[in-house]
C-alpha cells in the first residue's frame, strides 16, 4: 500500500492540526524535552523529528540552533511543515520503513505519535530504524499515552466552533483490545461549507512492552518518566502520558 493511501486520514486532519493542536502541545512540552534531552546536546546538534506533523517542534528547535530534519507520512502535514519552517529539510516516509545515515545526535517523536503504530512488531521496526540513524551515544525520546490516560481521557468529547470552521472530537477506549478511537468531524467554510470525517486508532502499550522492545532493538539505559508525576504537567495533556528516554551505546560501554 502506498504511503499516501496509509496516511490519507492525516492529510484530512492537517489543517485543523496545524491551526489548533500541534503548536499548543509543543509549547507546553518544551520544559520536559529540555530536562530529558535538549540541555544535554551539543550546540548545533543534528536532531530528527520523527512523525513531525506540521513541523511545530522542528520550528522551535531550529530556532534554538539545532540542525533539524523532519519525517512524516502525510504529505499534507509536510506542506504545512514547510510553510512553518521555510528552508527546513522534510522527508515523506513511513516511520516503520525509513532509512537514513547514522548521523543524528538525537531522535524525538512527540504528541503520542507512536501510539498510532498499531502493533508491537511494527513498533519494534520503528525502534530498529531509529537505532540505525543515531550516531554512537545518540538519544531517543518519545512520548506515549499509557492506559491510565486512555481510561481517564478518551471517553471525553470536545468541540471547536469558529465563524469559518468547526470541529467535533469524540473519543472511546476498548480495554479488551487496548485500542483508543478518536472520531473527528470537521467543517470548513470554503465558499460553501465542506465536511470531512476522520477516525484515528491508537494502540495502548504497557511500560514493560515498550522498555523490552527498546532493549531488544539495541537501546540501553531505557527509562520511563511520567508527565504528571515527574514533571507536573497539567492534567489535560499530562494524564497518563509517559516520556521514554533511551540511548545508543558507544563502543566503550
Amino acid at each position: 500500500m502506498l504511503i499516501k493511501e496509509i496516511y490519507r486520514d492525516y492529510d484530512s486532519l492537517a489543517w485543523f492540526y496545524n491551526r489548533y493542536w500541534g503548536g499548543q502541545y509543543h509549547s507546553r512540552v518544551m520544559p520536559i524535552l529540555d530536562e530529558l534531552l535538549l540541555s544535554h546536546l551539543p550546540p548545533e546538534a543534528r536532531v530528527l523529528d520523527l512523525c513531525c506533523g506540521a513541523g511545530h517542534l522542528t520550528q522551535i528547535l531550529s530556532g534554538r540552533g539545532f540542525r533539524m530534519t523532519g519525517i512524516d507520512g502525510s504529505e499534507e502535514m509536510l506542506r504545512y511543515a514547510r510553510e512553518n519552517v521555510p528552508g527546513g529539510q522534510f522527508i515523506a516516509a513511513d516511520a516503520r520503513t525509513y532509512s537514513m545515515p547514522p548521523v543524528f545526535h538525537a531522535v524525538v517523536s512527540t504528541f503520542e505519535s507512536l501510539n498510532h503504530i498499531s502493533s508491537i512488531g511494527d513498533l519494534m521496526m520503528v525502534f530498529q530504524n531509529t537505532y540505525a540513524v543515531l550516531a554512537e551515544g545518540g538519544k531517543f525520546v518519545f512520548d506515549l499515552i499509557m492506559e491510565d490516560g486512555y481510561l481517564s481521557q478518551w471517553s471525553k468529547s470536545s468541540a471547536i466552533v469558529q465563524e469559518d470552521n468547526a470541529c467535533v472530537i469524540r473519543g472511546s477506549y476498548n480495554p479488551s483490545v487496548k485500542i483508543g478511537r478518536t472520531d473527528i468531524t470537521m467543517f470548513r467554510l470554503e465558499g460553501v461549507w465542506r465536511r470531512s470525517d476522520v477516525t484515528l486508532l491508537q494502540r495502548c502499550y504497557s511500560e514493560g512492552e515498550v522498555l523490552s522492545a527498546l532493549e531488544l532493538t539495541g537501546f540501553r539505559n531505557a527509562g520511563a518518566y511520567y508527565a504528571g508525576r515527574d514533571f507536573q504537567m497539567e492534567e489535560s495533556l499530562g494524564s497518563g502520558r509517559a516520556f521514554f528516554l533511551a540511548g545508543k551505546e558507544t563502543p566503550d560501554e
